[in-house]
C-alpha cells in the first residue's frame, strides 16, 4: 500500500537542524517516481469531491507535490514564498515562530475572490505556516477548500489550529 511505502521511505535524521529534533526527510521519497505518482493519486483520492479551484503550496518542499496536484486537478498553482522572493506586486502575512517571526507572500493577483483554494505543504507541525498561507488567501477574498500534507507531527497540535479554516485536512502519515 502507498501509505506504508511512504512510511518506510521517509528517513529520520536525528539532531537536524538542531540537537533534540528528529527531522523527517522526504528526499528519499523524491528518488522514487512511482511512489511520487502514487502519492499524488492518493491525495487526489482523499480530496474527493471537494471543489478545488487552485492549489497554493508553501515554499519550498510544498512545491514538490503541489505542482503535481495542480496539474492533475487541472487548476492553477499558487506559490507562497518567503518575503522578497516573488518578482511582481505581492500581499504578505507576518506570523510568529517559536523564536522570532516570519513573513510569507504571494502575488496580489494569484487568487480570485470566491475561489476554493487547497493549501499544500510537506509537513504539518504547529500549523503556523499553513495558517499564514490561509490568511493570505482569505485576504484576497478566496476560501480555504482544505489542507493537504504528506506528514503530520501530531504531538505539535497543528491540526486543531487549522480547523477554523477548513475541516478537510489531509495527512498521509502521522507521527
Amino acid at each position: 500500500m502507498v501509505i506504508e511505502k511512504l512510511r518506510n521511505t521517509v528517513r529520520d535524521i536525528p539532531d537536524f537542524p538542531k540537537p533534540g529534533i528528529l527531522f523527517k526527510d522526504i528526499t528519499p521519497v523524491l528518488m522514487d517516481p512511482v511512489l511520487c505518482r502514487e502519492l499524488v493519486d492518493e491525495f487526489i483520492r482523499r480530496i474527493g469531491d471537494v471543489r478545488v479551484d487552485a492549489i497554493a503550496a508553501v515554499e519550498s518542499r510544498g512545491f514538490l507535490f503541489g505542482m503535481s496536484l495542480a496539474d492533475k486537478l487541472n487548476v492553477p498553482f499558487i506559490p507562497v514564498r518567503k518575503a522578497g522572493k516573488l518578482p511582481y506586486k505581492t500581499v504578505s502575512y507576518s506570523y510568529d515562530l517559536e523564536y522570532g517571526s516570519a513573513v510569507v507572500e504571494m502575488h496580489e493577483d494569484a487568487v480570485k475572490p470566491g475561489w476554493n483554494v487547497l493549501i499544500h505543504d510537506d509537513l504539518l507541525a504547529t500549523g503556523g505556516t499553513a495558517i499564514a498561507a490561509a490568511e493570505l488567501i482569505k485576504s484576497q477574498g478566496a476560501n480555504i477548500a482544505g489542507f493537504a500534507f504528506l506528514i503530520e507531527l501530531t504531538f505539535l497540535d497543528g491540526k486543531p489550529r487549522l480547523e477554523k479554516y477548513s475541516d478537510h485536512i489531509i495527512n498521509l502519515i502521522s507521527y
